[in-house]
């Protein structure tokens, strides 16, 4: 055999190798993700769950990408997400998809942002998972910061699945936490001065019904990727008594191994709620 014929050979059987490498990593963990979704739905499955999708950008630039690509991916890993909620019974899920400050990016980005934003409310109304299961879609935030063109997309896929009660998929657009809390104290504070409540009335129930959360529970669990372990002004209020996980893995990439094991650590907490 040529020294030639003998170098093909070599890189044939290496490619080989790492291929049926490879087939055994992704047996291994699907068989790992499989035993371990059996497990999380033997035990309690937090009944509203609240994500902070952090890293779309720094995922784009690590790979070469677009900003506008990291978000893209990033829209993808969220309809996965809505998916692997379904599966394991999560009812209520809640993700910060775009804060006021985000409002201070470099326009272009905003722009299609906003573009993003309006197709895919537009064909939320429409899918077939909406209605099959019965999802509510709501926006919480300032949308009377937002254009014209996104806010009659949202009004479009609210105003389809307002009935729906089933389960709940709410989005922070043009969200903060603080203004979220200002607003509702602002809005009881009228209602003192027009006479319809006593200031003896205001507690935490009638605070949390002006919430844009009102009506629904507050988060068991948060969760933040990215590695960042911070709330970053994200339902303030709601988050007294979450647990709250944090992973060092950007928003793009997050698995559904990812997933489930957020879930398997809220099951292995004690919940005292300072009792």
């Amino acid at each position: 055999m040529s020294r030639k014929d003998k170098i093909c050979d070599s890189s044939m059987k290496w490619r080989m190798a790492t291929e049926i490498a490879r087939a055994i990593s992704e047996t291994a963990y699907l068989a790992y993700e499989k035993k371990l979704l059996t497990q999380i739905k033997k035990g309690v499955i937090p009944r509203h769950l609240a994500i902070i999708m952090d890293g779309n950008r720094r995922y784009a630039y690590e790979l070469g990408l677009g900003k506008i690509a990291g978000h893209e991916k990033g829209k993808e890993k969220l309809e996965e997400v809505l998916e692997w909620c379904l599966e394991v019974g999560v009812k209520i899920l809640t993700v910060y998809a775009f804060s006021t400050e985000n409002l201070n990016r470099p326009k272009e980005e905003v722009d299609k942002l906003m573009k993003i934003f309006a197709d895919n409310f537009r064909r939320a109304g429409e899918d077939e998972r909406v209605s099959k299961y019965g999802i509510r879609i709501k926006v919480l935030g300032q949308r009377e910061l937002l254009p014209k063109d996104v806010v009659e997309a949202i009004e479009h896929a609210e105003s389809i699945t307002k009935d729906y009660d089933n389960y709940f998929y709410n989005l922070a657009i043009a969200y903060g936490g603080r203004e979220e809390i200002v607003t509702a104290i602002r809005d009881v504070a009228q209602d003192v001065q027009d006479g319809k409540i006593n200031v003896e009335d205001i507690d935490e129930e009638l605070i949390s019904s002006r919430l844009y959360t009102g009506g629904l529970p507050d988060p068991d669990l948060i969760l933040r990727t990215s590695g960042e372990e911070r709330i970053s002004n994200f339902l303030l209020w709601q988050i007294a008594y979450a647990e709250l996980y944090f992973i060092d893995v950007y928003w793009p990439g997050f698995r559904k191994i990812d997933f489930l094991r957020s879930i398997r650590s809220y099951q292995m907490r004690q919940r005292r709620y300072g009792k």
